[in-house]
């Protein structure tokens, strides 16, 4: 298993990935429009919508249509950055030791939701200057933070779930033989997969609906925040049902952990304290007892 390098390679590829995306994403209806039409009574607020925000407009496309050469190079691009992501990246030391395709495909995606991290810090601190500095508030970099927080938090569950970071209650779990805790696996594992059947079975219609009409968040800037969150979701949900049993397959013969509140003690931090601290339990910088007791013994 190769742990992260920290090559450019695992900056460029997330980036190149972000950008195909969110071109897909804005010009999604261009290829509803050209594969999937909705109704006649539609098709018109949809291609207008199209057209309001298309960023190359005017631009003609390979097969004629909506979608321009642009779209369909972010199409294209997007699978074979997938794939490049899921080959390139590498573990970080931190990072839990269980790498299937499955697993690699989740940390990319935790690679990219780190970088969506930064986009919605840089997007709301160039509102804040703005806002504040330059008395020119925006009318997008709101809703396009809430857009990308939005993606940010489902992707991060799919990363958390790969690293066995989500919350989890080991009271009676580690008290129990390894074959009875093989037992409570398999049943949390049937219970996110059935979760998730039901989730996409009921909402699966709504969702649909949504993103083929194209439903947006109804203001100023109106990003398609309905439209594109709602099949997010099941999406994702679904990405997370089958990372639940690539980890049930991956832990089937791990040895039991034992949890204990050690586990959250940061050791690098207490090494920092007591290089701060010293040897004696004070330093110079303990106002409390060492530069108050060197008064003390001054003024006596």
């Amino acid at each position: 298993m190769q742990e992260k390098s920290g090559s450019l390679i695992e900056w460029v590829i997330p980036f190149c990935f972000i950008l195909c995306a969110g071109w897909l994403v804005w010009h999604l209806p261009a290829f509803t429009l050209d594969w999937v039409p909705p109704d006649a009574s539609q098709v018109d607020n949809l291609r207008g919508l199209h057209h309001r925000n298309d960023v190359t407009p005017g631009m003609a496309g390979p097969f004629g249509g909506e979608a321009d050469w642009v779209d369909y190079l972010a199409l294209i691009g997007l699978p074979i950055f997938l794939l490049i992501g899921v080959r390139t990246v590498r573990r970080a030391p931190m990072e839990f030791e269980s790498w299937r395709a499955a697993d690699r495909a989740a940390v990319f995606i935790g690679r990219v939701t780190m970088m969506l991290v930064v986009a919605l810090t840089t997007v709301m601190m160039y509102e804040v200057v703005l806002r504040y500095v330059f008395e020119a508030p925006t009318l997008w970099a709101n809703e396009l933070s809430l857009w990308i927080a939005g993606f940010i938090f489902l992707c991060a569950g799919l990363y958390a779930m790969q690293q066995r970071s989500h919350i989890r209650i080991f009271l009676l779990y580690d008290v129990c033989p390894r074959w009875l805790q093989r037992t409570f696996d398999c049943i949390s594992t049937f219970l996110i997969v059935l979760f998730a059947f039901f989730l996409i079975y009921g909402g699966y219609g709504e969702a649909f609906d949504k993103l083929h009409r194209w439903e947006t968040f109804g203001t100023a800037f109106d990003p398609p925040i309905p439209a594109t969150l709602k099949p997010a979701v099941l999406i994702i949900i679904a990405l997370v049902a089958v990372q639940a049993v690539v980890n049930l397959i991956s832990d089937w013969n791990a040895e039991p952990v034992i949890h204990t509140a050690a586990d959250d003690i940061d050791e690098d931090e207490l090494e920092r304290l007591r290089a701060s601290v010293g040897s004696e339990g004070t330093s110079d910088l303990d106002v409390t007892r060492g530069a108050i007791q060197g008064n003390q013994v001054e003024r006596d």
